[in-house]
């Protein structure tokens, strides 16, 4: 199902297959791809000796693609990165090539110094990506695509420093102001998208029982903050003489009693005092830098939930359902995990070159807010206790019903021997079936599992089969144990005067 091939450099047009989907055909000896949606996608793979590739690859140098063959679209575009070789105890080489995404050409570039006043979004990214483009070769550009992020007032203040251009975009425009940063490829270059939201809403679900095959969750609190300083412009020093590198900033004192910080108090309760910085550079003003951060505060998340999910890929069978990619938005439904129907994003693909129906998903990531994040808490512990209470009556229902099996099977055996002692082979035979009839009903108890109840449509204490079963024998005759033990009692009277009177 997929394809790879190696190119000696920009220059060359043409590549080696590496890897062929075609049965008896090149093979990788493993390969598999992450592609993420925030961050830079990486491929590893390893070959050996009879790999065309093999003592051709250069790292940095030689590029690499992977190429969906069914859906004929690439999945992977990137460069090879360093290789580790290996040899095995039984004397078989192999090596070993991490790569990384186009993406990654945001780092062979270094931003130079800028002050920028009321400049738009769009406008400080571009000078962005023309300082990048300024240093590096024509295949490593990117031209600006769309930009649909903006800021409240579409007007920053921002100062670029000495970093790496993907670490500037990081810190002066994705972790301040959220977005997607895209690299888009068409015929005449390599775009930069910067969007506000990313996606296709599918209606191909995922679901418990149908197509999902394992799921696991994974809640994050540790990135929140309970105290937060909040920091304004840079406070220039009068002294020309002060060389010192760390100037002070404007702070929250003056106009928040004399403090530079503010407190969560649920978040303390919750989770105890964390302290986090964040600096504004372009507030002037005391009072508007409170506010700043009153609205960190309202907005913050309490915890990051992620899913990370194996589907059955449906799209491989029938081209009706939606293939699964990154970004895009997906029905999850697993009742167990509280999750009915909503739609989360896909933010991590992970696929196996060599087996592509070994995928994994990565879903989220889905951010709670402490009112959530505590209600579910306690939504999981009612659960728990309403699940020991049902345990614990179920329990009691048993042993109920063994005291009543037995008190029968004792009557029973009375009436064997008043049988057995009189030679009446017809009541013999009835109480003898009877007998086996609670038997096996006492070995259907004992097998009862210890969780919900059963439906005609849902295994619960017994199979849903059963269920049904056990229905119809409800609607043909109902049968009470009491009743059915007096008039036991009733036939052993009427043996032992029939006994009496044959006496006579």
């Amino acid at each position: 199902m997929y394809e790879v091939t190696i190119y000696d450099g920009i220059g060359d047009k043409v590549g080696t297959v590496i890897h062929s989907p075609y049965p008896n055909d090149i093979k990788l000896s493993s390969g598999s791809i992450k592609n993420v949606l925030q961050g830079i996608s990486n491929m590893s793979f390893s070959i050996n000796l009879k790999n065309p590739s093999w003592g051709k690859i250069k790292p940095l140098k030689t590029l690499i693609k992977v190429r969906d063959v069914k859906r004929n679209k690439v999945i992977f575009n990137g460069r090879v990165l360093k290789p580790t070789q290996q040899m095995s105890s039984a004397g078989m080489f192999s090596i070993s090539y991490e790569c990384e995404s186009i993406k990654a050409y945001l780092h062979d570039s270094h931003q130079r110094w800028g002050e920028y006043h009321n400049i738009t979004v769009r406008d400080f990214l571009q000078v962005i990506i023309d300082n990048h483009n300024r240093q590096v070769e024509s295949h490593k550009q990117f031209k600006l695509g769309n930009v649909t992020v903006t800021d409240s007032n579409d007007s920053l203040y921002r100062y670029l420093g000495y970093e790496d251009t993907y670490d500037t975009i990081k810190d002066k425009l994705l972790d301040r102001l959220g977005g997607y940063l895209i690299v888009r490829e068409e015929t005449d270059g390599n775009y930069i998208d910067y969007l506000e939201s990313y996606g296709e809403v599918s209606n191909t679900p995922i679901r418990l029982r149908t197509n999902l095959k394992d799921m696991k969750r994974e809640i994050d609190p540790l990135d929140v903050i309970t105290r937060l300083i909040v920091l304004g412009e840079t406070i220039e020093s009068g002294d020309e003489n002060n060389t010192e590198a760390s100037q002070p900033r404007l702070t929250i004192a003056s106009v928040n009693n004399g403090k530079d910080f503010l407190d969560d108090e649920e978040m303390i309760k919750e989770f105890g005092i964390i302290e986090g910085t964040i600096i504004y550079d372009d507030v002037t003003d005391p009072n508007t830098l409170l506010k700043r951060g009153q609205e960190f505060f309202a907005n913050q998340k309490a915890a990051k939930v992620n899913y990370t999910l194996t589907p059955v890929d449906l799209n491989l069978l029938d081209e009706s359902f939606d293939s699964y990619e990154v970004g895009n938005w997906y029905p999850i439904e697993n009742p167990v995990f509280g999750i009915e129907g909503e739609r989360l994003q896909v933010i991590e693909k992970n696929i196996d070159i060599i087996n592509p129906t070994q995928m994994s998903l990565t879903v989220g990531e889905k951010y709670k807010t402490l009112t959530q994040y505590q209600v579910e808490a306690n939504k999981k512990a009612k659960t728990v206790e309403q699940l020991q209470q049902t345990v614990s009556n179920q329990s009691q229902t048993i042993a109920a019903l063994k005291t009543e099996l037995t008190a029968v099977d004792n009557a029973v055996k009375e009436v064997q021997q008043t049988i057995a002692e009189n030679d009446i082979p017809a009541l013999e035979q009835a109480v003898a079936d009877l007998q086996t009839a609670i038997a096996n009903l006492q070995t259907a108890i004992n097998n009862l599992p210890t969780y919900e109840l059963a439906t005609t449509s849902k295994d619960g204490l017994m199979s849903k089969a059963d269920k049904a079963k056990l229905n119809m024998i409800t609607v043909t005759k109902s049968v009470n144990l009491d009743t059915l033990k007096t008039k036991l009692d009733d036939l052993v009277r009427r043996v032992e005067a029939l006994e009496g009177a044959n006496n006579g």
